[in-house]
């Protein structure tokens, strides 16, 4: 049985767990609006023709912020166009997608939404078509008070309170030349810095997030944040980064890949974040500065991009419909293992990543899915992601993982158990007194069962297990079992039996090819 051991202390903490991490998107592209969050004529709607299903999903998921409205999509969008009275809105063209935008669901309504989910709202704002005017434009629309003619024309539409949105994006992947409004890193970098100061005059209290490369395989990553950085690093408190992963298949002609190598996607996601990192703080020392930039991962997920690229979907997208099924991945137990391990990379680096995006959250690669007129359910990644929502909490702990690895054909020792840990002195757990140690797991192996070991040498105060879920097939199934509109529920959290803590350690055993969440408070004294 492969073996782990990790070693943790809570005096030793990478820092405290960032709230915004566990965010969401949701881009004008798909049926992720429309049909997704929005449609008016859906049995569960209310009177702003919100679905009260996939409001009620979203809330038990829990995204704390929620990026809008792109994505490629903003690199084109007239942020006018969809507000004011409905039927005086415009249909437009989105290039982007190659669809036809009603503009019938725009700020307002997605303002309203975000406040009965309960999440922060991450503006983007349209540097590909637009410029600085139309940002600073958006800005004073949304946050100015009133006594200007667009924070009374918001008033007009009926919010007499500003928005106050804090958290704003300087474009979407203006790296990439698929993007409408491409830009060279100097380019960019010029324009993002004068519409941040810009956009400061307006309101100095917001947080702006400068484009950062769209891949780690860009040919122009590193180079572009060194340049984009060089440009705006006193201006802006963040950079993005945007990763998909998948596994291919090289005898369906889908390239090089292998399973192994999707299963290690996190250690891809570690090396971009690190250097990342490395390249921001050498700009920090070469320009002297003081702050340190953040990163924003707002664009991440498991994405069968290759097989949607050669489909005859994605090729024969020449129609301009209205909200067409695009990239409806179904998510399978293989991949939200490969969920949970990226959203543990993330939260290991949660002393640099502020920000975090699963992108996206309706049908459209989604956390969840909805059918028109019909019901929505949540999808296998769904699970992963809100329940380290709910239960990262305090402190995330640097921890050091000794034991079984493997090797794949992109990746040397890839450890089999993939681990990331928080400490919360002050949480209490039902019975318990203070203090709850979490631990969050994954067991690559697709044949093995992995053993787990935790000493506890360093936690003062005897701890007993409070609580173990597990996500595995189940029986009858498989890896590639799914959550479908036939089976809603196929494939959720469990206990997990096999845990315990016993002479100084706590133990587990995870089943083949799972993600776990262990949680450890303090006896009552």
């Amino acid at each position: 049985m492969p073996h782990a051991r990790l070693t943790l202390d809570p005096d030793f903490t990478v820092g405290p767990v960032p709230r915004r991490l566990f965010g969401s998107f949701a881009e004008h592209m798909g049926r992720c609006v429309y049909t997704g969050i929005f449609e008016p004529d859906h049995p569960t709607a209310d009177a702003d023709g919100l679905r009260q299903d996939v409001l009620e999903l979203t809330r038990e998921v829990g995204p704390t912020v929620v990026r809008y409205p792109g994505g490629n999509f903003v690199s084109g969008y007239d942020w006018e166009d969809g507000v004011g009275p409905r039927d005086a809105r415009p249909r437009r063209l989105d290039r982007a997608w190659r669809t036809i935008e009603t503009n019938q669901f725009g700020l307002d309504e997605f303002a309203t939404w975000a406040e009965k989910v309960g999440t922060e709202v991450m503006m983007a704002v349209n540097l590909g078509t637009r410029g600085m005017q139309e940002a600073c434009d958006l800005l004073e629309y949304a946050n100015h008070a009133s006594g200007t003619r667009l924070s009374d024309l918001r008033r007009s539409h009926g919010r007499q309170d500003p928005y106050g949105f804090r958290l704003w994006c300087l474009g979407n992947e203006m790296d990439g030349p698929w993007q409408t409004g491409h830009k060279t890193a100097h380019e960019y970098g010029r324009l993002a810095a004068e519409t941040a100061r810009a956009m400061r005059t307006v309101d100095p209290s917001i947080e702006l997030v400068a484009c950062g490369s769209s891949s780690r395989a860009m040919p122009t990553f590193g180079e572009w944040e060194r340049v984009v950085l060089e440009h705006t690093y006193d201006d802006v408190d963040f950079i993005s980064a945007h990763a998909y992963y998948e596994e291919k298949d090289p005898a369906a002609g889908e390239g090089e890949g292998t399973y192994g190598d999707f299963l290690a996607s996190a250690k891809d996601m570690d090396a971009f974040i690190e250097e990342v990192v490395a390249t921001a703080d050498a700009v920090r020392a070469r320009g002297r500065h003081t702050k340190r930039i953040g990163i924003s991962f707002d664009e991440w997920n498991v994405w069968y991009q290759t097989r949607w690229q050669s489909s005859d979907r994605a090729n024969a997208r020449t129609a301009w419909d209205v909200a067409p099924r695009v990239i409806e991945d179904e998510y399978s137990v293989t991949d939200a293992v490969v969920v949970g391990t990226l959203l543990n990379s993330l939260l290991r680096h949660g002393d640099r990543v502020a920000v975090g995006c699963q992108a996206q959250l309706v049908n459209v690669i989604g956390l969840l899915r909805s059918e028109e007129g019909g019901p929505a359910w949540k999808q296998t990644i769904a699970h992963p992601f809100e329940q380290m929502r709910r239960r990262a909490t305090g402190e995330i702990l640097d921890v050091r993982t000794t034991g079984d690895q493997v090797s794949t054909q992109r990746f040397d020792d890839v450890d089999l158990v993939d681990a990331a840990a928080t400490w919360d002195a002050g949480a209490r757990l039902g019975d318990s007194g203070e203090g709850v140690l979490t631990l969050f797991l994954a067991n690559r192996s697709q044949d093995e069962a992995a053993d787990v070991e935790v000493p506890l040498r360093a936690f003062s105060g005897e701890l007993r297990v409070a609580d173990a879920q597990v996500l595995a097939a189940g029986e009858g199934q498989d890896r590639h079992t799914a959550n479908t509109l036939e089976a809603p529920d196929a494939v959720g959290l469990r206990p997990l039996r096999e845990v315990s803590v016993a002479d100084g350690a706590a133990r587990a055993t995870l089943p083949p090819l799972s993600w776990a969440v262990v949680q450890l408070a303090t006896a009552r004294g």
